[in-house]
């Protein structure tokens, strides 16, 4: 690298929602938008008025602008804010259960424990009671506590930057409990005004020169396959894939209407993309460079697979360039490890730590590089992952904002700027163009399942239906309803839908997301008076429990020799799967620990951890798995392992426990010395360590419940 010339920092957050709103109704199935604009749209902004030498990139998704637009009118009609609003004293008994059920879908450790009495509502629901269990719940609530759970739910998510800057929002925080009527009409206008700032924030910054603001096609659909679902083939070679749709021209519709939305609304039209989740090919390549677009974005791995054998990763960190009839398309590659950190990892750590280490990395990263300039592209969803951190992760990026801002040899880079400053450098061609996403290089999530397929096959023959529908009555041309019914084909080409079909995401929304992509294709037949089809009113989505733990079912008392002896051996334990935590709109490429099994017989408690690679191949020595107790008492046993893979577990400075570590770790811990026993039940949750910060924690939103082990536990499993 060039002496003294700095490593350019390329941050693009990505801003989206799925499109919620039902055309026909005028009606919003979920409040996602609404709640995510008064906890990140404005404040992520916002916050880099602070730090005027930073420079950032912000992908905003048209659909998300089109929705804020209706939220700032006050006029939309939205179950959640109706159920905000109507006063406590005249909630129904169904309004009650709905409350109970949807007024705590947030992030419990950190946006329902810290406010006392939003923790007080969630443990008088119960953490795990299940809904069947609700109506008998619902007498003991009072008035009152009605009205303090509508309040909260929406209080919880405003960002911090709000009581910083909102004497009304502070004031509400203050109170805690005991709200009003009014206090609940004020909140939901406070909320429709910051929803009103989103597209003028952003405005702000970009004409002053510190952001620029990218786009993705208009209603997030994954363009290779709106193109050719056929291009899924040269990931998957093998994988079965729906009837064949091939609508390039919706793809390129998609695109030309996000530039004229853009357009419009800020002046100037993008020079770049985040096309939707990274998603790349070469004909979706020819379409920007024909719109005219400068720059997009994609992962590594797509890079990495483009250039096969010739691939080397500091490739990364320049753009390339795609040429196409004597123009070219500039891409940049995200930095799959940094940017997952601040994704997945950095949330349970001290903020000042977690910055600092990001910081270090990109030095270590300037340290590696031969001479420049170079980019590190750090490129990810720009609001799902701050739930996870402590006060929305304002305190972390305040103080990686502050670091970046004070270090001469790093510098934070708008895209179109970078590839102006570095226009006269030698280019960098891709031979080819790998067709893949973000996640895995490939297209699965949105089209391997056959629940994806069922969607695939049900969008193309409800789009033939109104091509041929509208041929055969050409007096249907130009008027409204048909202009309405193939806006509804767009939406139903979102990616959102196919994210939660199959089993790779669930949510405690998938009947919701089930049935408004149907709601979207129904519409289609309803807009030129002809009945849906039947199987359009048919679930595609199987019922699913995310995040379940599997209770064990008999005693075991496995040998411990870190395999799997025998298949009977664990047949009896209960299982986490961690890979069920993907339940929400964050995708993490691999988890570390894969499955933790626990049983026990009657003098020993067992667990058996699973990982993603093979212990020779970890670095143990640099990592502690901590099995956390938090029922009958907070005690933690740290397991270490050494280079020869030897395991120890101590609970302090106490030897308390064994393990051995080959294929699987297998743990035991004589169950009299766990503190607080004898007690009905043990309530553990497990989490991997790094360098003294937490990487992952198992399970996410609940706790492994191991009862005590009595000589008559499993007698009903035994009865014939």
């Amino acid at each position: 690298m060039a002496e003294n010339e700095p490593l350019s920092v390329l941050f693009l957050w990505h801003q989206h929602q799925p499109f919620y709103k039902d055309l026909l109704s005028n009606r919003y199935e979920l409040p996602w938008v609404r709640l995510h604009a008064t906890k990140d749209y404005v404040d992520m902004a916002a916050l880099l008025e602070e730090y005027p030498s930073i420079r950032s990139n912000f992908n905003l998704v048209p659909s998300l602008l089109a929705q804020l637009d209706d939220y700032s009118t006050g006029e939309v009609d939205d179950k959640f804010i109706e159920l905000t609003l109507k006063k406590a004293s005249d909630l129904s008994f169904e309004d009650r259960i709905f409350i109970l059920k949807n007024f705590f879908m947030a992030n419990w450790g950190t946006m329902v424990e810290p406010w006392p009495r939003y923790r007080e509502l969630l443990e008088k629901r119960g953490y795990t009671t299940p809904s069947d269990d609700f109506p008998r719940i619902v007498p003991f609530f009072k008035e009152q506590e009605w009205r303090d759970l509508q309040m909260w739910f929406n209080l919880t998510w405003m960002d911090p930057h709000w009581r910083e800057h909102d004497v009304e929002i502070r004031s509400f925080f203050e109170k805690g409990k005991n709200y009003t009527e009014l206090d609940k009409q004020v909140l939901v206008k406070k909320q429709t005004e910051i929803c009103a700032q989103v597209v003028a924030i952003h405005k702000k910054l970009q004409d002053a020169g510190q952001i620029e603001i990218s786009a993705t096609p208009f209603y997030h659909p994954i363009l290779p396959l709106l193109c050719d679902t056929e291009d899924a083939h040269m990931a998957m070679p093998n994988i079965t894939l729906p009837r064949r749709f091939q609508h390039p021209e919706d793809a390129k519709l998609q695109i030309r209407r996000a530039i004229d939305d853009h357009t419009k609304r800020f002046g100037l039209a993008p020079r770049g993309f985040w096309p939707s989740e990274g998603s790349v090919s070469e004909p979706v390549a020819k379409l920007f460079i024909e719109q005219g677009i400068l720059w997009v974005a994609t992962d590594e791995a797509i890079l990495e697979h483009s250039l096969k054998s010739d691939f080397k990763h500091e490739d990364i960190y320049r753009p390339w360039v795609y040429r196409y009839q004597d123009k070219e398309l500039h891409f940049f590659f995200r930095d799959h490890s940094l940017s997952d950190a601040i994704g997945f990892v950095y949330a349970t750590w001290d903020p000042k730590d977690a910055a600092q280490d990001f910081v270090n990395r990109l030095k270590g990263i300037q340290q590696k590089l031969g001479p420049g300039p170079h980019v590190v592209p750090v490129i990810l969803d720009g609001e799902n992952c701050w739930e996870y951190y402590k006060d929305d992760g304002r305190p972390f990026l305040k103080e990686l904002y502050r670091l970046l801002s004070e270090e001469a040899t790093l510098k934070t880079v708008r895209a179109t700027d970078y590839l102006k400053q570095t226009a006269t450098q030698d280019k960098k061609v891709l031979p080819r163009l790998w067709a893949g996403s973000w996640i895995n290089s490939n297209f699965s999530i949105w089209i391997a399942h056959s629940e994806d397929r069922l969607a695939w096959d049900l969008l193309q023959r409800t789009r033939d239906f109104l091509t041929t529908h509208l041929q055969n009555h050409p007096e249907l041309k130009g008027q409204a309803n048909t202009e309405l019914a193939w806006e509804e084909i767009l939406i139903a080409e979102g990616s959102d839908w196919c994210w939660w079909y199959g089993t790779d995401h669930s949510s405690a929304n998938d009947e919701t997301f089930d049935y408004l992509f149907r709601k979207h294709l129904m519409n289609v037949y309803s807009l030129v008076g002809v009945n849906a089809p039947e199987d359009l009113h048919l679930p595609i989505k199987a019922s699913r429990k995310p995040n379940t733990v599997l209770a064990p079912t008999d005693f075991v008392t496995p040998k411990l020799d870190g395999k799997v002896t025998t298949y009977f051996e664990w047949l009896g334990a209960g299982v986490y799967l961690t890979d069920t935590a993907n339940i929400g709109t964050m995708h993490r490429v691999q988890n570390v620990i894969q499955a933790i099994y626990f049983g026990f017989d009657l003098k020993k408690l067992y667990l058996r951890i699973d990982l993603a690679h093979p212990a020779h191949a970890v670095e143990w020595h640099k990592q502690r798995i901590h099995l956390i107790f938090l029922k009958p008492q907070s005690v933690t046993y740290e397991v270490t392992i050494d280079a020869d893979r030897n395991v120890q577990v101590m609970n302090g400075e106490n030897v308390s426990g064994e393990g051995s570590i080959q294929k699987v770790l297998e743990l035991a811990i004589p169950i009299i010395q766990i503190p607080g026993h004898p007690a009905p039940f043990y309530e553990i949750v497990i989490a991997l360590i790094k360098d003294g910060q937490e990487q992952e924690r198992w399970p996410t939103n609940t706790t492994i419940n191991i009862p005590h082990p009595t000589p008559d536990a499993f007698s009903e499993s035994w009865t014939v």
